[in-house]
């Protein structure tokens, strides 16, 4: 899939999907199906408008366009929203944006869209534009709850990632380089993949989790590591099951399939070790249940 920045498109009939898509949830799927271009804001319009309202993300660019790659689509356009474009009327958005630019041949959005200076705009001014064809799609009702970015990130920040996947079509995932720790895994005869995560985006709550990487499954901690009292800031360690290797420097991405427990305090290195034991039983158990 192409990513092009909206200066650099060229010009060509598209069906276009419009949106911020933050984690490609279930319902943005939805709005995407059967667009060619999707239409998207880096970074997320309240960080420019309103910057004490901006939530932590569910994905960053890098991933949403993975998963928008995933869907089908062609291409991905990307509008820098800095002020300048905060103060756009709904009007010019539509002229300049998307009949000049994108030549549109039809737009998709959620109902709840708006856009323009001041959120002038919505799914009603686009309909009524006779240039292009406007597909309005409602929002998506998974268990009786609506499916919405926001309440998959609280989701995420309670553990409750198996939920949170089944909003949004795919396990939740985080990714971040792999960083050397105190090597303090290895000397318990489990050495662990160290990931600082990103303050700006979403990190599942404190706890022990069952997950996925490229390299093999995994039991990940996420949590301050209570047992040792190391006094250190949030820390992701991932133990990569029957995997010797090494990852220093590398990208890991992890998938996560479920929380086993929370994140509490071992009266001793060889209790802890115990239930790491038990951990990582039950991560393989699911691991395969998934796989199958």
């Amino acid at each position: 899939m192409k990513v092009t920045m909206l200066s650099e498109v060229r010009e060509r009939p598209r069906r276009v999907a419009v949106g911020e898509f933050d984690g490609v949830h279930l319902g943005h799927r939805e709005v995407i199906r059967g667009s060619d271009t999707v239409l998207t804001f880096e970074p997320h319009p309240l960080r420019v408008v309103r910057p004490e309202a901006a939530p932590k993300l569910l994905t960053s660019l890098e991933a949403k366009a993975e998963l928008i790659e995933s869907l089908g689509v062609d291409e991905l356009v990307v509008i820098p929203f800095d002020d300048g474009f905060a103060h756009q009327t709904a009007e010019e958005f539509i002229d300049h944006v998307l009949v000049e630019r994108l030549r549109a041949t039809r737009v998709s959005v959620g109902e709840n869209f708006r856009f323009g200076h001041r959120a002038g705009g919505d799914p009603a001014m686009l309909a009524a534009d006779g240039r292009f064809e406007t597909r309005v799609v409602p929002l998506v009702e998974v268990d009786g709850e609506i499916v919405s970015s926001s309440h998959i990130r609280g989701l995420v920040l309670a553990g409750e990632v198996e939920i949170a996947t089944r909003f949004l079509g795919a396990p939740f995932q985080l990714r971040g380089e792999v960083v050397k720790g105190d090597q303090r895994g290895r000397t318990l005869g489990f050495p662990t993949a160290n990931i600082v995560p990103d303050e700006a985006l979403v990190c599942p709550g404190h706890g022990i989790y069952a997950a996925r990487t490229a390299e093999a499954c995994a039991a990940v901690s996420i949590g301050v590591r209570p047992t040792f009292g190391t006094g250190r800031a949030l820390l992701v360690e991932a133990y990569l099951l029957d995997f010797d290797g090494d990852l220093y420097g590398w990208t890991l991405r992890i998938d996560f399939l479920a929380r086993l427990r929370g994140e509490r305090r071992f009266e001793s290195p060889e209790a802890l070790v115990e239930q790491m034991r038990q951990d990582i039983a039950h991560t393989r158990e699911l691991c395969e249940r998934a796989a199958c």
